[in-house]
C-alpha cells in the first residue's frame, strides 16, 4: 500500500458518466481519492453518502473527489445516480488503480477469508505527494476524520 511521502501513481481509466480519468486530471490539485468494496452496499453507501453531505466543507478546503471501486461503469453509475453524488466514481474492473495504491489484499467477514478492496483514503497535495493514508475509514463520519487530519 501507498504510504504518506509518496508520489500519486499514474491510473486511468472511465468514470460513472462513461469520461475517461487519469491522475493527470488532477495535476495541481489537492484531491481525495477513497478506494471502496462495492457500490450499493450499506457501508459503502453511507461513507459515500457521508461525503457527499459535506462535499461543500470539502471543496471549501479546496479537495476534489475521487470514489474508486471494481464495479462495472453501470453499476458505479446506477450508485452515483440513486444517491445523487457530485464527485465522479472511477470504474476500476481492471484493478489497475487498485493495484497502483496498492489496496488489494486479503480481508474477512463473517469469518470468511477473501482477497478484496481494502477499503482505503489518500490524501494527496498540489504536488502530487500523499499527505495522508486513511486505512481505519469510519464510513458514517468519514469527511470529519479528513477535515481534522
Amino acid at each position: 500500500m501507498l504510504l504518506e511521502g509518496n508520489k500519486l501513481p499514474t491510473f486511468s481509466g472511465t468514470n460513472h458518466l462513461g469520461e475517461p480519468v487519469s491522475h493527470s486530471d488532477y495535476e495541481g490539485k489537492k484531491l481525495i481519492v477513497f478506494f471502496y468494496p462495492r457500490a450499493n452496499t450499506p457501508g459503502c453507501t453511507a461513507e459515500a453518502c457521508n461525503l457527499t453531505d459535506n462535499y461543500a466543507a470539502l471543496q471549501a478546503e479546496g479537495y476534489s473527489l475521487l470514489g474508486v471501486s471494481a464495479d462495472s461503469v453501470s453499476k458505479q453509475a446506477n450508485f452515483a445516480t440513486k444517491y445523487g453524488f457530485p464527485f465522479p466514481l472511477l470504474a476500476d474492473e481492471d484493478h489497475s488503480a487498485i493495484k497502483a495504491f496498492g489496496v488489494w489484499g486479503p480481508k474477512k467477514f463473517q469469518g470468511k477469508e477473501y482477497e478484496g478492496i481494502i477499503r482505503t483514503t489518500f490524501v494527496i497535495d498540489e504536488t502530487g505527494i500523499i499527505v495522508r493514508v486513511i486505512n481505519k475509514v469510519k464510513t458514517k463520519d468519514h469527511a470529519a476524520q479528513i477535515l481534522e487530519g
